[in-house]
């Protein structure tokens, strides 16, 4: 069988491949490059990189596309599921990576860290007396995304003795008043409510633009804003508008809508704003265990075996895999 991989993973995943498997690793976020490589390639596997329908529809012998992570908007999943070839992802590998980095962030902006080190370095002491710093503890955080990496940052922040609210149109707000979590079956709602927002949804045509200059015009001032999931679910231009106007008061943000991020990009002068480059599930921990997982799908696929972590289910009806007894994991 024959694995190609935009970008190589972990030693940890690579070995699993080891003696089985001949392996082309591109080092090329495009697959539409290396055409050539795809035509006889049984299983793809997307790092930080994008498989469009065109990719998918010149790889003739393709039966498996694997993307390390939980997000899969970079993979083209419907034209995969026209040609009967499931999309593999990571789910609860990163799930503690993320919450931690949204965690962090809330604490650089709570903090005043990145402003603080900024005048330092420059000689300016006296920053320390802007007052900006406050504590976390007795604050309330809503968390806009209830799936795991919502419910693990929800756990963190009530561990410093945050309140938690939460929003997610497929929760019932049943279960999340069990875990401690005050519901609110509106988000615009909670947005106007809560001292800082993280948001942990994916990006589709339902949460694009979901926070936008309406939304975030409702925040308090004294508001934080955080992002760790995708770029796009809160419009950037708005937010740079209402950071320099101190619409609100700070915001954190590991995910982008163009990465990298150009030199001329308006967030990277933006006052407030703390920003990483989209590495919160880049931890030694959640890179392995996300590697190894993604390999072992692509491979039980491959195998004939039925992998349960597939972008979407219904692929594994498709006419290309009638009559297939497939072995459940």
């Amino acid at each position: 069988m024959k694995f190609v991989m935009t970008q190589a993973v972990t030693s940890e995943g690579m070995e699993l491949l080891d003696g089985i498997a001949d392996i082309y690793v591109a080092d090329n976020q495009d697959p539409n490059n290396y055409l050539d490589e795809m035509k006889d390639a049984d299983a793809l596997i997307v790092r930080i990189a994008k498989c469009d329908g065109n990719a998918i529809e010149n790889s003739p012998n393709l039966k498996v596309i694997g993307r390390t992570g939980v997000g899969y908007d970079t993979v083209d999943v419907e034209t995969a599921s026209k040609h009967g070839i499931p999309v593999v992802i990571t789910p609860g590998a990163n799930n503690r990576s993320v919450a931690e980095h949204a965690v962090a962030l809330m604490f650089s902006l709570a903090k005043n860290l990145f402003e603080g080190q900024v005048e330092l370095v420059a000689g300016n002491w006296e920053v320390r007396g802007l007052k900006k710093a406050f504590e976390l503890q007795g604050k309330t955080v809503g968390i806009i995304g209830l799936g795991s990496i919502g419910q693990e940052t929800a756990k963190i922040c009530k561990g410093i003795g945050m309140n938690v609210a939460g929003y997610d149109p497929f929760f019932k707000p049943e279960d999340a008043e069990k875990m401690g979590i005050e519901y609110f079956g509106d988000y615009r709602k909670l947005l106007e409510e809560c001292d800082i927002v993280s948001v942990h949804v994916p990006l589709t045509k339902e949460t694009e633009n979901m926070i936008s200059k309406k939304e975030l015009s409702t925040m308090k001032k004294t508001a934080l804003i955080i992002n760790t999931s995708r770029g796009g679910i809160v419009n950037e231009g708005d937010l740079v508008e209402a950071l320099n106007n101190g619409t609100i008061a700070g915001a954190g943000f590991d995910a982008f809508c163009n990465e990298p991020l150009g030199a001329d990009d308006p967030l990277l002068n933006c006052p407030n704003l703390v920003l990483s480059p989209h590495s919160a599930a880049q931890t030694r921990e959640a890179v392995i265990k996300m590697a190894t997982s993604c390999v072992e799908g692509c491979l039980a696929i491959v195998n004939g075996k039925r992998w349960p972590y597939v972008a979407d289910p219904a692929v594994y009806n498709h006419p290309k895999w009638e009559g297939t007894e497939w072995e459940e994991v």
